[in-house]
């Protein structure tokens, strides 16, 4: 049963894990190892509001069947909490009743902005500038003041710096951190792109982080993934030097269930370790 409290190794919930049988829409299972034993490994699963936010019928079933059985986490990147254009406030109270309504213990936004007064279909980069310093941190505390709570905003992969920037990600995601309580969900897949593309040292941005608002990890990068093998292989380097900085309890979620398997094996193994020492 649903405890509410996000620990461990999570997996993200998407709607294809729901099986449709031929005979009938209305006849429907829980696939892809959520209904198997495999689930045993599982601790929360992170679902994705795009994906499920007004979602009905069978689906709208077996999500909350999926929530109350698992603590949950909700992820987003519909606010453009740093874009020109309005904040979308029915959206955000549409998030906050769904957030509350499958009693969701965390909710995590993409640090970026993705609509000017229509959506752009992508996550673009905010500019680190004063400026919009002072707009992301308002737009942050009127979403938090809607859930109740304080959020997660996560790092995203980007294609571009922005050129009026005045200072590096980690010192715009910290000074925002400062300034509305808010806390860091760190993806470490876009860490990885990020710094292979535009050639950072991933140690020395985590070094400039608040690790101690870092209250969620994501490792993506699944076998499905697009992105390079050479980054995945990169990415799932990282975890350990992240999970050396954060407390023991922290979660981290991943996309499918070898990678779940593989780093439920990891914490077991590490487990026995401390405990023999």
């Amino acid at each position: 049963m649903n405890n509410h409290r996000i620990t461990g190794i999570g997996l993200a919930l998407k709607p294809v894990a729901i099986a449709v049988h031929p005979a009938s829409d209305a006849d429907t299972t829980l696939r892809d190892g959520f209904a198997s034993r495999q689930s045993e490994d599982l601790q929360f699963i992170e679902v994705a509001a795009e994906q499920w936010l007004g979602m009905g019928g069978p689906w709208g079933q077996h999500l909350r069947e999926a929530t109350q059985r698992w603590p949950s986490v909700c992820v987003s990147q519909s606010l453009s909490l740093g874009g020109p254009g309005r904040l979308d406030m029915a959206l955000v109270h549409q998030l906050a009743t769904f957030v509350r309504g499958h009693e969701m213990a965390m909710f995590s936004e993409a640090l970026s902005w993705s609509d000017d007064d229509a959506p752009l279909f992508t996550c673009l980069p905010i500019p680190a500038t004063t400026a919009a310093l002072q707009w992301t941190a308002d737009r942050i505390m009127r979403v938090q003041d809607a859930l109740g709570q304080s959020i997660g905003i996560r790092n995203v992969s980007h294609h571009a710096v922005p050129p009026m920037s005045a200072m590096h990600e980690a010192a715009f995601i910290s000074a925002l951190v400062a300034q509305t309580g808010c806390h860091v969900h760190l993806d470490i897949t876009a860490l990885a792109e990020n710094s292979h593309r535009f050639g950072f040292d991933a140690l020395q941005f985590l070094a400039a982080l608040p690790m101690q608002r870092v209250n969620y990890v994501r490792l993506g990068g699944a076998e499905a993934s697009p992105i390079e093998p050479s980054l995945n292989s990169a990415a799932a380097r990282l975890l350990p030097a992240v999970l050396s900085h954060l407390h023991p309890e922290v979660p981290v979620c991943v996309d499918d269930w070898a990678q779940l398997k593989r780093w439920s094996d990891a914490a077991v193994s590490t487990s026995k370790k401390t405990v023999a020492c």
